[in-house]
């Protein structure tokens, strides 16, 4: 149950952290698309483990093999079914976590839940699962871009410190020169100060990501119970450690008044289009994408699993003391940006291929693409 995201374009993930391989069916991709295997591998680089000092020592290449659904490079309109086999997974490290809950851990719920659970690196809960996800919005991106629709996250906050700047100020062509995926300079090395703060002391440090979609098209979404926020929302609720979602001006804007809220609207001669003078709205008006940038925040907790001493319970409910040992992330931030864009770029795709099946209105339609 719930392994599978999408309506239209739809992503079915298996696997765990310790097991032979994580992976994932995608059912609903257009065929004749040409298959981008360096978008696809590069946003797998971006998430996967051992890239820098400051995220966990496991060393995974994190290679797609792809299975099904392509043919000479091209979608054929079947199922693409894809696996990255786990390399370097060290299950001793988790003997101890077999026999007692990690606080703050999917480990006491798993247990209630199902009545057994797989211990090593959290099996399925762990953030490793995300590896699919992060290969279903790479072929979601691929149709995205024939459309022009561009997205893109970075770290907009590690712990106290955070980036003063709007969106439009950034360079987002220096997020991949940054170790945490910052595109500004200055507050970047302080980020990274503040993670390596606690991770000397065995400690772990949260943050937000801040998503950017440009050019989607105006009308997706629906009025009621799939308004685009709320698909939004829920996908990135569903990546682990999430603990907030906000879009537009967000809880920032509950301090103003609607005067100073609303969004006015104009007619640009120039550019023959509609446009609004402010943003406010995040780009979604009334639960559907009204032509303008597309912005939200995602806010990560610290990770669960510290280097300190922690009260806990074993398996027999005698209350004890855990220590843990092994290799995580003191913030798992930076690896969280592209599994961002990779979920956002499912929930428009998504979106796209529903309005093209119930309306016909969209700007491009899929029969149109230019492979």
């Amino acid at each position: 149950m719930s392994n599978t995201f999408g309506k239209i374009f739809r992503l079915t993930t298996f696997g765990e952290s310790h097991g032979a391989a994580i992976g994932g069916i995608i059912d609903g991709m257009p065929s004749g698309i040409r298959v981008d295997m360096e978008l696809l591998t590069d946003d797998l680089k971006r998430r996967r483990p051992g890239q820098s000092a400051i995220t966990t020592s496991r060393q995974e290449t994190d290679e797609v093999e792809i299975l099904s659904g392509i043919y000479e490079g091209v979608t054929t309109g079947t199922p693409i079914a894809f696996m990255v086999k786990n390399k370097d997974a060290r299950s001793e490290d988790y003997k101890r976590v077999a026999e007692t809950f990690r606080p703050s851990h999917a480990d006491l719920t798993y247990a209630f839940k199902y009545g057994v659970r797989d211990p090593r690196g959290g099996g399925r809960s762990s953030a490793r699962e995300t590896i699919a996800r992060v290969v279903g919005g790479a072929f979601a991106k691929m149709i995205l871009k024939k459309i022009g629709v561009e997205i893109t996250a970075y770290t907009s906050s590690i712990g106290n410190v955070a980036v003063k700047k709007h969106y439009d100020e950034l360079d987002f062509g220096m997020i991949e020169k940054s170790m945490v995926r910052c595109p500004d300079p200055t507050t970047t090395e302080a980020m990274i100060q503040e993670i390596w703060a606690a991770k000397s002391e065995g400690d772990t440090v949260g943050g937000v990501v801040t998503c950017v979609i440009r050019n989607c098209p105006i009308g997706l979404g629906e009025p009621c119970y799939d308004k685009l926020q709320a698909t939004l929302a829920y996908a990135m609720m569903g990546i682990n450690a999430v603990k907030g979602f906000e879009y537009g001006s967000g809880f920032e804007g509950t301090t103003r008044r609607g005067s100073q809220e609303n969004d006015p609207i104009y007619y640009d001669a120039e550019k023959g289009k509609i446009d609004f003078r402010t943003n406010n709205s995040g780009g979604i008006q009334g639960g559907i994408s009204n032509g303008a940038t597309i912005y939200f925040k995602v806010g990560f907790k610290p990770v669960a699993t510290i280097m300190k001493e922690q009260h806990t319970i074993d398996n027999a409910l005698q209350e004890t003391v855990l220590k843990m040992e092994g290799r995580h992330d003191p913030c798992v931030v930076p690896r969280a940006v592209p599994i961002v864009e990779a979920m956002a770029a499912m929930v428009i795709l998504d979106a796209y291929l529903q309005n093209c099946t119930t309306t016909g209105k969209v700007i491009t339609p899929i029969t149109s693409i230019e492979l």
